[in-house]
């Protein structure tokens, strides 16, 4: 079990005032499965004239927060202990992928349904040809549905470039197909679309990775650290569950990912968004750090 400390913080500044805002923010840890959420804190500058929390359509704690008097910056700074437990690096190979497939088939209402839901295309996840071709190549007919998964890792690691500044939150599925360039968003959004493409639910995990010292990131750490990640989670049979899946680091998701929301796709675990009134141009500036705690010296 390793504990973590996350900083998470979001800084707003307005060219002209804001006289209302009105934001939602979907920052805090989850506490379930291998990970557990100790303790969070949220501070909001200014103070909002309401705050509410809720769960989303799919579990998902979220923050609403509304901000009534006139102001030109606009601030969050999430503060969290977090555990998380290892997980198996070499999961059971699980059934073929066909299975899984057909289980989400029948009279439109399979069970689960909350899974089956998650087979069909999303606004940032489209159905692409392109994409499900290309998890097809991982999928052969009778493949088991983790050496498969582990294939297309690889596969999408050596064949797409993590390029920062070539996209955007709206680019489509087939547009990285064709650039084979991107970050992990979008790497998430083409395995996702791929899988979905395959029959198979896919869903969108958004959260923080271990931030490392600069001298191990320039040798070969993690990328996608520093800010917030994304990665995929896979419906392998009610037997494995879900197994998350990184592929702009191609592996599987062990003890240094950190999970926050889980979607459809990013447009449904979007960190922070909202609608101000006023407020012009806009600067923004965010920063995120992971650091681990030094365990606690036995007794």
């Amino acid at each position: 079990m390793k504990r973590y400390t996350v900083r998470h913080e979001t800084h707003y500044q307005y060219g002209a005032v804001v006289d209302h805002g009105l934001h939602q923010l979907r920052l805090t840890p989850v506490s379930a499965g291998r990970q557990r959420l100790v303790q969070h804190a949220i501070a909001i500058t200014p103070e909002p004239d309401s705050l509410t929390q809720f769960s989303d359509h799919f579990g998902n704690g979220v923050h609403s927060a509304s901000i009534e008097s006139p102001h030109q910056a606009f601030s969050v700074v999430l503060q969290a202990t977090v555990e998380v437990a290892a997980t198996d690096a070499t999961p059971p190979d699980g059934p073929a992928w066909e299975t899984i497939r057909d289980q989400m088939q029948g009279d439109g209402f399979p069970t689960p349904p909350e899974i089956a839901e998650l087979t069909y295309p999303s606004p940032l996840a489209q159905h692409s040809d392109a994409a499900t071709a290309y998890a097809a190549q991982s999928f052969a007919p009778g493949a088991l549905v983790v050496p498969a998964l582990r294939d297309l890792l690889a596969r999408m690691k050596a064949d797409f470039a993590y390029t920062p500044g070539v996209t955007d939150v709206t680019t489509a599925v087939s547009q990285v197909m064709e650039s084979r360039a991107g970050v992990c968003q979008d790497f998430a959004h083409v395995m996702i679309a791929g899988l979905r493409g395959l029959g198979l639910p896919a869903r969108y995990v958004s959260g923080y990775l271990r931030t490392y010292p600069a001298e191990k990131d320039a040798g070969g750490g993690l990328q996608g650290a520093d800010a917030s990640h994304a990665w995929v989670s896979a419906w392998c049979g009610p037997e494995l569950g879900w197994i998350d899946c990184d592929p702009t680091n191609n592996l599987i998701v062990g003890d240094e990912h950190i999970a926050v929301a889980h979607g459809r796709d990013f447009s449904d675990v979007t960190p922070l968004r909202g609608v101000i009134f006023g407020g012009g141009s806009h600067g923004l500036s965010v920063a995120v750090s992971v650091t681990e705690e030094p365990a606690e010296p036995p007794r």
